[in-house]
């Protein structure tokens, strides 16, 4: 597991923060504005929460992206994931190799803590509670 999110990650969240907020079909102009980034982007970022099932892709010149779910439902964990892929890669955060138990490197007891600890703390934040932190 890296000690970084992405920015892919960071704005995938944001994304679904506030199109969950928006009363409304937002554009990828719109959405590049809020996110500070550019339109050729968004689809890099969406693509994921489409493919999740909590956005929904609508093309045209009335289309947009509408959230399917409510915020409360899904957690930052799984958009990080969703976006980057699984956290937890067994590789060990000492060495470039594999790492567990029975081949263990010398952070490996404290890492795991702290590695459960933060998906713990990730997986019990719902997006809807990031809708303040903007």
């Amino acid at each position: 597991m890296r000690l970084e999110i992405t920015r892919r990650a960071e704005l995938a969240i944001r994304a679904l923060a506030f199109l969950g907020t928006a009363p409304r079909r937002v554009k990828a102009s719109e959405l590049a504005r809020e996110l500070g980034t550019t339109v050729a982007f968004v689809p890099q970022i969406v693509s994921p929460l489409v493919k999740a099932g909590w956005v929904r892709s609508e093309p045209g010149p009335s289309g947009g992206y509408t959230v399917t779910v409510a915020l409360g439902v899904v957690n930052v964990l799984q958009v990080i994931e969703a976006v980057d892929g699984i956290t937890d890669s067994g590789r060990c955060v000492v060495a470039d190799r594999p790492c567990s138990a029975a081949e263990p490197c010398v952070l490996h007891v404290a890492w795991a803590r702290a590695r459960a600890e933060l998906v713990a703390v990730l997986g019990s934040t719902a997006v809807s509670e990031t809708c303040a932190a903007g």
